[in-house]
């Protein structure tokens, strides 16, 4: 056989078996190489190729183990006879390869970005020692479709002391995400439901099988606005009444009634209620969940503990109207929950001995420390920046006077290593700004940062500071 076809380039980082191993793959599926023939041995073609014969060795042993080559002892390798379908070889496309983590930045000012420092570890790390034990063996079992009792009768206790709810742990469903439970309420709700979405609004309900058939509704400082929720066919609507996402506006009193008076028309009608991160306010008193107010089994309410403890935890949870849990236990007998159950009890053993409450008290401290210093370093240093959504949360949104669009000046941020996130990221329906506006989360920034990083930011954009004497 001709042993030039083998030539190897020793220049690459390719590793020269595999070169080797390819090269003789490649001429025997395509027929330059007969079947019978025999191969060169280690030896020879390691002279010939100026190779070693170990890299001959492991190229060989390769095609042997896939079926190309047959090894006789003390005779030689031979190539084997192959169907030709199973080795057709296809054209790999050329796929970009993903960095696994992510672009880092110096300063990302993402709305889900948590205070990681402030997390109780030890204590959390005591309850997983504590559970990962014989003791726990029936834990290695699959556990309740709903989620553990455990967990839910805690969460049950939580939600009536911070949020006016009442409710029983059989209401209760644990899910590994929103994303996650969204797609079980749509099913419970009837087929030919009309949904109505906030717009701006959570970016990723609109790929949760909505796309196509959402009805946006326009928001204010006020909240949705049911006059033109009224107006259309909807009979179901995702609402953040809380704290609105993105613009952070508190569903006013009025309309809450309204909105309640609006499901209350249609048997059909139901209001899913989104309270992903009422746990922290800032100005005034926390705001009852649109489901304590709820009379009529109309609100379905949906929250995670991803802002209150940790966006990995990937602990979600549904309340259903006591009107829907039997068609819930009808349709979704056979699903088994999606949040490992030993995380469920670390959760629920923290939650049962006071942990949790004493975290988000110290979160709330935290986070109001960082809440006043964003705002006070905008209205002191850059008055003609204008904050709103500033009474919740752990994100504000800023309008900023540039001539600038909000591509250009994400783009020039990304390159100094900032990273913000444009309102306009979350729109179902175009919505005019006069500014260009971002979401500004401040809940992964250490305090002592938060200064820095808007001046920083300000700087690549070209918004000079003003200090006032």
């Amino acid at each position: 056989m001709d042993m030039l076809i083998f030539d190897l380039d020793k220049s690459t980082a390719k590793p020269l078996y595999e070169q080797l191993y390819h090269g003789i793959k490649h001429a025997i599926i395509h027929k330059q190489i007969e079947v019978g023939t025999k191969l060169p041995s280690k030896k020879k073609l390691a002279e010939f190729l100026n190779i070693s014969q170990t890299t001959i060795e492991i190229a060989y042993g390769q095609l042997v183990a896939e079926g190309y080559l047959i090894s006789r002892p003390r005779v030689g390798y031979f190539v084997e006879e192959i169907d030709e379908l199973p080795y057709i070889e296809k054209e790999l496309l050329d796929i970009p390869v993903e960095n696994a983590v992510g672009r880092t930045f110096q300063y990302d000012f993402h709305p889900g970005k948590i205070d990681t420092d402030s997390f109780p570890f030890s204590h959390w790390r005591k309850y997983a020692k504590d559970l990962y034990d014989s003791s726990s063996k029936e834990l290695l079992q699959i556990g309740e479709p709903q989620g553990e009792y455990a967990l839910r009768t805690e969460i049950t206790k939580y939600l009536y002391q911070s949020r006016g709810i009442v409710c029983k742990p059989e209401q209760i469903v644990i899910g590994s995400g929103t994303e996650q439970l969204l797609p079980i309420i749509l099913r419970l709700l009837e087929n030919d439901s009309e949904f109505a979405l906030e717009n701006p609004g959570y970016s990723a309900i609109p790929r949760i099988e909505l796309q196509n058939r959402a009805i946006p509704i326009p928001v204010d400082e006020d909240g949705l606005m049911v006059d033109e929720l009224e107006k259309t066919n909807a009979n179901v609507v995702y609402i953040t009444p809380s704290h609105q996402f993105p613009t952070g506006a508190v569903l006013s009193a009025t309309r809450r009634t309204q909105l309640l008076k609006w499901a209350v028309k249609d048997e059909k009608r139901f209001i899913i209620e989104d309270d992903y991160d009422s746990e922290f306010r800032y100005i005034g008193k926390p705001i009852p969940a649109l489901h304590g107010l709820d009379q009529n089994n109309k609100v379905i309410y949906l929250s995670t503990f991803t802002k209150s403890l940790m966006p990995s935890l990937r602990v979600a949870y549904l309340v259903l109207p006591s009107t829907l849990v039997r068609k819930y236990k009808e349709t979704f007998s056979y699903y088994s929950a999606t949040v490992p159950r030993f995380d469920q009890h670390i959760l629920a053993n923290f939650m049962k001995d006071g942990y949790f409450s004493k975290h988000l008290n110290r979160m709330r401290k935290i986070y109001r420390k960082k809440h006043d210093k964003l705002t006070h370093t905008f209205e002191t240093y850059y008055p003609n920046v204008t904050i709103t959504g500033d009474q919740a949360g752990m994100h504000i949104l800023i309008s900023v006077p540039s001539l600038k669009s909000e591509a250009e000046l994400k783009q020039i941020a990304a390159a100094n290593g900032i990273a913000i996130y444009p309102v306009t990221d979350y729109l179902l329906k175009p919505i005019y700004y006069l500014y260009p506006t971002f979401l500004f989360g401040f809940g992964g920034i250490p305090l002592d940062e938060i200064e820095t990083g808007i001046h920083r930011l300000m700087e690549c954009w070209g918004i000079a500071k003003q200090v006032s004497y």
